[in-house]
C-alpha cells in the first residue's frame, strides 16, 4: 500500500492535493510542535493584484514549543468576513466559484476554537468537492524520519516548496502571469471538476 504523512494546513497548497490524489492512504501528522511562516495557519491565492497572503491569527502561547493540536483560533475580530471577502474579490469571476460557494461558506461563519479542526474542515470540504474520499489515520507520536511512508511534511512550507505545476487558465494570468503552487482553491474555482484529472496528472 501506498502510504503518505503530511500536514493538515488551511486549505493547502495545490502540491499537497496532488500528492493525496495519488496514494492509497493519508497519514496526518497530530503531534508536532506549531510553526510560524508556514502553511498551518495560512494561504496563498490570486488576488487581482498578485499572490496575496491570507492568514489565520492563532492565540500564541507563552510556551516555547506548542504542539499543534493545541494551537487556539484568535477570536477578537472577524479574520473569517475578511478571507471570505479576499475570496470574493479574487475568484467572483472565476467559472466555478459560486458553485462552490455554498459548499465552502461553513468555513467562514463556523467558529471553531482550534486550529487543528480548521485545517481539517476545510481539507475535508475541498476532498468533498474534488469528489475525492478523505479518509486518514492520524501519527499518535513524532518522528523526526519516518519509514514506510513518502514523507511530505516538507510541503507545509509554503514558499520553500519547490513543487512546479503545470499552467492552468486563472482568473487574472492576462494580467500577471501564471502563479505557480497556490491554494487548492484557486485550482477548485478555475477548474472546477476537472481539477481532480489536474491533480493525477502532476508529478512531486
Amino acid at each position: 500500500m501506498n502510504s503518505i504523512l503530511i500536514h493538515p494546513t488551511y486549505f493547502p497548497s495545490i502540491s499537497q492535493f496532488v500528492a493525496v490524489s495519488k496514494t492509497d492512504e493519508v497519514i496526518l501528522e497530530m503531534e508536532d510542535n506549531f510553526q510560524k511562516q508556514t502553511n498551518r495557519n495560512r494561504m496563498y491565492i490570486y488576488s487581482p493584484n498578485g499572490i496575496q497572503l491570507l492568514n489565520v491569527p492563532i492565540k500564541h502561547s507563552k510556551e516555547e514549543h506548542q504542539r499543534i493540536k493545541d494551537v487556539r483560533l484568535e477570536t477578537a475580530f472577524d479574520w473569517q468576513k475578511q478571507h471570505f471577502k479576499s475570496l470574493e474579490a479574487a475568484y467572483r469571476t472565476s467559472p466555478y466559484f459560486e458553485y462552490f460557494e455554498d459548499d465552502l461558506l461553513p468555513i467562514f461563519t463556523k467558529k471553531q476554537d482550534f486550529l487543528m479542526d480548521l485545517n481539517l474542515q476545510t481539507m475535508e470540504l475541498v476532498s468533498k468537492c474534488l469528489g475525492m474520499p478523505f479518509t486518514y489515520k492520524e501519527t499518535t507520536e513524532y518522528f523526526h524520519e519516518v519509514t514506510d511512508v513518502v514523507d511530505y511534511r516538507n510541503l507545509v512550507n509554503g514558499k520553500k516548496d519547490t513543487t512546479v505545476i503545470e499552467p492552468y487558465t486563472q482568473v487574472f494570468g492576462d494580467k500577471h502571469g501564471f502563479i505557480n503552487n497556490l491554494s487548492i482553491l484557486d485550482l477548485l474555482f478555475n477548474e472546477g471538476r476537472h481539477a481532480m484529472t489536474y491533480l493525477k496528472s502532476q508529478t512531486l
